[in-house]
């Protein structure tokens, strides 16, 4: 290593001048800790130059200037860089003025090269701040198809690629719920790199013409407001496989200044081979995410008709454990049907791929709707060890711990849960919900006016507002709320109820105890536990056993979160109650 004799600057044995007072470089020691921060002792970590931009030495490249990214140099931070002879390094024990009588011409216009490349980069990360990206959002493709038919293709090769990058280690890649929030929106990336807090947007246009298929991505550093990389991809549809693991190498060795061999693995990773699968899979996971009844059965359609294509594609297994897995929260399928379906599909996911911590967290969340607690915690923290930035795990880990009444765990598991994801409206309830459990009441609103602010849309917080007022003995407020929930499916309608029993409106709270009967009737998951807590807010303890034992019989998948929060107090210390919960394996 060669140093400045001014500034104690160290550089590379190639190197001839510094960069900062162009005094000639000599031979010396490469302890970066003896250096002054001013010269570049505090950094450890590796420096990724972009060359070939069209600023000005003494200026970084804007995103305007730069127009293709050519070469990328990479700078040590921290530790010693080794010599590259076939770069005209020299021995430290070769003296300078010896080496450069030695050197013929070529090396000069090497050295020259490195230097103007060293300048280039120097000037641009010194200034800019830049370096190796820990932290980046992958924006949701534009579909610039003008075919809304083409929509579920813009969202799953999103997706895909969100899910490849966080296998990265140590590089936060903001979830799909919280991204997806930005779709359609006219919002500047430099904003949503302040509120989502990251260095790096990714953003994509996908264009679909018949069988040719064109991809557009660019990739920026929002801090400094500077393109970091360009590329355009176009393919066939039949090639689309191969494209999704050619794009995720790509964007990943542009934000890791070097990947090894495993990384490379796991980011490439397809699931199949199969372009029809792989597109019944992206259809699929489109209507998944929509959540309503009538899209999860076309959901459950492309799912089946992915394994179908391909019989050992895991991801596609997952898919249909993730859509019978909430089928059960729909009219028409009942939770005794679509739970045992829903595990063998995670089963056989992991019999195929068994590092798939997707598959864990669904298998978790199945094990705990059937009240299998440890099976499910097993699962949970399993998810959580193959990806610990995967929110969803931590979110469902958390409402079994909270369920079994370990509530400074569950607590710690979803403020997790939120931190990975800070836009999630699901989560943010999960932990206004948690709040309110432990009377912490004021808390609980200030975590549910915070999901009005993320998205005004988000009817279920109402349930957590009534829910917060009914605990508080403030009915009339609870009401309000509660109207604002009504729409929604057994729970919302048994709020209602609840609100009504509260004001002393009984005639009215028995009119929603038939509506829910009639639910019931028909296989609905949750009516009879609605049922039982709007009786308990009557204060007739017989009709509320009567309600709890038919959950029980049903096996509802909400019934075991009856003893959190007060709601139940009155019938505590009743022998019902405690061989309720024995029955469930739950603790008292």
């Amino acid at each position: 290593m060669k140093r400045c004799p001014q500034c104690g600057r160290e550089y590379d044995n190639t190197m001839m001048f510094c960069l900062d007072d162009g005094t000639e470089l000599l031979y010396g020691p490469a302890n970066r800790s003896e250096l002054p921060a001013s010269a570049g002792g505090q950094f450890d970590e590796p420096q990724t130059a972009i060359l070939h931009s069209t600023a000005p030495p003494s200026e970084a490249p804007t995103r305007a200037q730069i127009h293709t990214t050519e070469q990328t140099a990479v700078f040590p931070r921290g530790a010693e860089a080794e010599p590259r002879e076939s770069f005209g390094a020299v021995p430290e024990k070769q003296s300078f003025s010896a080496n450069k009588a030695a050197k013929p011409l070529i090396a000069s216009v090497v050295a020259i090269a490195v230097l103007l490349g060293g300048f280039f980069g120097y000037r641009y990360f010194n200034q800019s701040g830049g370096g190796q990206i820990n932290s980046i959002a992958v924006m949701p493709f534009v579909n610039e198809s003008k075919n809304e038919e083409f929509e579920y293709l813009s969202d799953g090769m999103t997706e895909t690629l969100i899910k490849s990058l966080s296998e990265l280690p140590n590089l936060n890649v903001k979830p799909r719920a919280t991204v997806f929030r930005y779709k359609g929106k006219d919002t500047d990336l430099k904003t949503i790199g302040k509120e989502l807090n990251v260095e790096a947007i990714l953003s994509g246009r996908v264009v679909q013409r018949g069988e040719q298929l064109t991809l557009s991505l660019e990739l920026v550093d929002v801090q400094n407001d500077k393109v970091l990389w360009t590329e355009s991809y176009n393919r066939k549809q039949s090639d689309l496989v191969t494209l999704q693991s050619e794009i995720a190498r790509d964007v990943s060795t542009k934000l890791k200044s070097k990947l090894s061999g495993a990384d490379e693995a796991k980011v490439i990773k397809s699931g199949t081979a199969s372009p029809e699968a792989y597109q019944a899979y992206l259809k699929g996971r489109y209507y998944w995410n929509k959540r309503d009844p009538e899209n999860l059965k076309k959901a459950i359609e492309q799912f089946d008709l992915a394994v179908q294509k391909d019989p050992n594609y895991a991801l596609a297994y997952v898919g249909l454990a993730d859509s019978y897995g909430i089928a059960g929260n729909f009219p028409g399928l009942s939770v005794k049907e679509s739970l045992p379906r829903a595990k063998a599909y995670a089963a056989k996911a992991l019999e195929i791929d068994d590092s798939l911590g997707e598959a864990y967290a669904t298998l978790g969340l199945v094990n705990a709707l059937q009240w299998n607690w440890a099976e499910a915690e097993t699962a949970y923290k399993r998810s959580i060890e193959l990806n610990p930035n995967y929110a969803t795990a931590r979110q469902w880990y958390a409402r079994l711990l909270n369920t079994l009444g370990r509530k400074d765990e569950a607590l710690a598991e979803i403020k997790r849960a939120n931190e990975i994801d800070p836009l999630s409206a699901v989560i943010l309830s999960n932990v206004a919900g948690f709040y309110r459990e432990r009377g912490d009441y004021q808390t609980a609103l200030e975590q549910n006016n915070k999901i009005i602010e993320i998205d005004p849309n988000y009817i279920a917080v109402h349930v957590t507002f009534a829910e917060i007022y009914l605990d508080q003995k403030r009915p009339a407020e609870a009401l309000a709320a509660a109207e604002k929930a009504r729409d929604i499916p057994v729970v919302g309608v048994g709020i209602l109820g609840r609100a009504y029993a509260q004001l002393g409106r009984r005639d009215e709270a028995l009119a929603v105890i038939k509506t829910l009967e009639e639910d019931f009737a028909k296989g609905n998951n949750g009516a009879a536990t609605s049922i039982a807590r709007i009786y308990i807010e009557l204060g007739d303890k017989e009709k509320t056993f009567e309600w709890l034992e038919k959950a029980f019989q049903a096996r509802e998948t909400d019934l075991p979160r009856f003893r959190l929060g007060p709601t139940f107090d009155p019938i505590r210390d009743d022998p019902r109650y405690e061989d309720l919960l024995k029955r469930m394996n739950l603790p008292e």
